[in-house]
């Protein structure tokens, strides 16, 4: 996540102002927009701590928040699980992130994006009755060991083989009835790829993109190349050859930060998916959730979606941004939605998620 106005280091010494929406999303392993520093540790063993197990414990414990870690191929994610006050069993759901460096909590510290939003929402949910887990994506934070050694090695599937491990340790667990996947931004189309494969009672997409990647970049490429049209031009006959899966060696020096060839492996993984058929493709409940003043994502995204499941229910909440936050359409306002934890996540996406989430 970031503002639009935001840009990765490489890009503004060029003179291309890339909103950092693309550019994080090229930045896989902590470059460019922060790497999520500050994060809280992780703990437990690898298992998600089980409260009531022990004759000691109380009938009904207290809300609670522990830091959980789970293990991917490469090594350890770490969360945090918040559990709500009671016997439980709960509806649990993970909370899969946004582009880029993004931590649990929803933050890219060294870019200065410290909106919380992700904490925020899981506090919000586990003050419902609904619990869940945030985790810091691979290669960030506590999870720093998970992420492939090298950036061409990154693929979009491994941030779904991720998330369904949270899944997978969810349903394991017995305090939690059911198991939602609720994706953010990047995270909502990552989301659809879990749904397609595990055992779920629910999907959320908010803030996601109805068409695929290629043709995301190539709107705000045009946005930002406007002033210049051979690097546009230059930019997206790269994209072109992308699309047809294949990498482009010769790439111009003020487009290497969208295009250098260590990240083409991702992006060509990323662009074989097209959110609108995937997202038709569901065999499980679906809810859409779409703010009117996020500048990263358009309501004609949510719209899109929502076409393609016609079942789905659309959520479209008046005033709220990309961070999940209260903000109009002025810079200022966008500002503080985007690094300012004490703006709380906007009510009527937390009532919305309450109502959607089943409870058995």
């Amino acid at each position: 996540m970031s503002l639009r106005s935001r840009l990765v280091g490489s890009a503004r010494r060029a003179g291309i102002a890339l909103p950092c929406s693309a550019a994080l999303a090229w930045s896989l392993l902590g470059a460019g927009c922060g790497a999520g520093e500050g994060a809280p540790p992780p703990g437990g063993s690898g298992a998600l701590p089980d409260d009531g197990g022990s004759p000691d414990a109380p009938a009904c414990p207290e809300a609670a928040s522990v830091g959980v870690t789970v293990e991917n191929a490469r090594g350890a994610l770490a969360g945090t699980l918040e559990v709500p006050a009671g016997c439980g069993p709960f509806p649990a759901v993970v909370i899969i992130p946004g582009s880029g460096p993004t931590d649990r909590d929803g933050n890219q510290a060294a870019a200065g994006l410290l909106a919380d939003s992700y904490k925020l929402l899981a506090e919000g949910l586990r003050d419902r009755g609904i619990a869940s887990v945030r985790y810091d994506k691979a290669g960030i934070g506590g999870s720093v060991s998970a992420a492939p050694r090298a950036e061409q090695e990154m693929r979009f599937e491994m941030g779904a083989d991720d998330a369904a491990l949270w899944v997978e340790e969810l349903r394991a667990d017995g305090r939690f009835a059911t198991v939602t996947v609720v994706g953010h931004s990047e995270g909502s189309l990552l989301g659809m790829l879990v749904a397609a494969r595990t055992n779920l009672d629910g999907y959320v997409s908010i803030a996601g993109a109805g068409r695929p990647i290629g043709d995301v970049l190539r709107e705000q490429l045009a946005s930002a190349l406007q002033q210049d049209e051979a690097l546009l031009e230059a930019a997206n006959g790269i994209l072109d050859q992308l699309e047809l899966g294949q990498p482009v060696e010769d790439v111009p020096a003020s487009l290497l930060s969208v295009f250098r060839p260590s990240v083409q492996p991702y992006v060509i993984s990323w662009m074989k998916y097209d959110p609108a058929a995937e997202i038709q493709a569901l065999a499980v409940p679906v809810l859409i959730v779409q703010g009117t003043t996020d500048i990263q994502v358009k309501v004609e995204d949510a719209e899109l979606l929502a076409r393609a499941r016609p079942d789905a229910e659309l959520v479209v909440v008046e005033g709220m941004s990309h961070t999940l936050k209260a903000a109009t359409l002025s810079a200022a306002s966008q500002n503080a939605a985007y690094s300012d934890p004490s703006l709380p996540v906007v009510p009527r996406l937390l009532e919305a998620l309450e109502a959607f989430i089943p409870a058995e």
